[in-house]
């Protein structure tokens, strides 16, 4: 078969690193090939943008595919402005008379398009695709194509591939994950002086990978959910009652006026949803029922990572 006279130009953006609609447009614009003359990185029309980028699609008769990556921030980004520019993206092919315009968006989430305007939703002529999680033996394939780009030949143990794929497969399939504790795995056997990566490189970089999540995750509460995680650390298996008693009593040692019970047992909430926390619901007969909390992670954790907050230092 001789090469086909039909130019497709495959064009990608990902909407979260293009944190504007007219960064968005330019990228696709820059790409198709337009100059910065022709199409300025600031000071025009949202429209006029996408005027000039569908006269070089129709010019130039190219048969254009726009890749939107993440493109469920680019629903969560766009004004009214941003609006009627994917519904005109949608409607592109009717304004070109040489070329044609395909848009493919992908994204994680699966409800994106609920927040999209009904216009576009239906002038989309969509097909949707639904990949599903990797498994195991998908998992195992990118790593060895990884491993084949980071690692000297031979330095990764068949077992420790092998865990780390079925560690990944396990939990989401995800892709990301297996990527990670591998290239860790990495780190902590360069770091031993070993000359293979082993399982037991790649159980360690488990535990370190989950520590770090969760150091991450508590520094980053603000300082009342902070008290509120103390406050289960210091009573011990509580109750709601309790861990509000145990909360006033850590306000009045750092100076700070207490949130009401109802907020904080909003806060509970919030927290036991992060996975930092869990609770169960106790029956206490003819006084109904109540729930206790305990930590999911160690209070050496907690007291590690607390300590560098100033106004917790005296209680920790």
């Amino acid at each position: 078969m001789g090469k086909s006279n039909f130019p497709i130009k495959l064009i990608y953006s990902n909407s979260k690193e293009e944190t504007t609609l007219y960064g968005l447009l330019v990228s696709f614009g820059r790409q198709l090939g337009l100059t910065d003359k022709e199409l300025p990185t600031t000071g025009l029309a949202i429209s006029e943008v996408f005027k000039r980028i569908l006269s070089n699609i129709d010019n130039g008769k190219i048969n254009a595919i726009f890749v939107i990556d993440e493109i469920d921030y680019l629903a969560e980004l766009v004004s009214k402005t941003g609006k009627d520019i994917l519904y005109q993206l949608t409607r592109a092919n009717e304004r070109l008379n040489q070329g044609s315009l395909t848009l493919v968006g992908i994204s994680n989430d699966l409800t994106f398009k609920e927040r999209l305007d009904p216009r576009v939703i239906s002038s989309l002529g969509e097909e949707e695709i639904v990949f599903t999680n990797y498994n195991v033996e998908q998992i195992k394939k990118i790593l060895e194509e990884r491993i084949n780009q980071a690692f000297i030949p031979n330095s990764v143990q068949e077992p420790a591939l092998n865990l780390c794929a079925a560690l990944a497969g396990s939990e989401h399939g995800d892709a990301r994950r297996a990527i990670d504790l591998m290239r860790v795995a990495g780190e902590i056997a360069e770091r031993q002086q070993s000359e293979k990566v082993t399982k037991e490189h790649v159980r360690e970089a488990s535990q370190k990978i989950d520590e770090n999540k969760e150091e991450t995750s508590l520094k980053s509460y603000p300082l009342h959910e902070k008290l509120v995680i103390l406050a289960i650390m210091k009573a011990g298996g509580p109750s709601t009652g309790e861990i509000y008693s145990s909360y006033k009593a850590l306000c009045k040692l750092v100076g700070r006026d207490e949130l009401t019970q109802r907020r904080i047992t909003q806060i509970l909430s919030e927290i036991e949803l992060s996975g930092i926390i869990s609770g169960r619901l106790v029956h206490q007969g003819i006084h109904g029922r109540t729930k206790k909390f305990k930590l999911t992670i160690s209070p050496e954790m907690i007291k590690k990572t607390f300590k560098d907050d100033l106004t917790l230092q005296d209680i920790v």
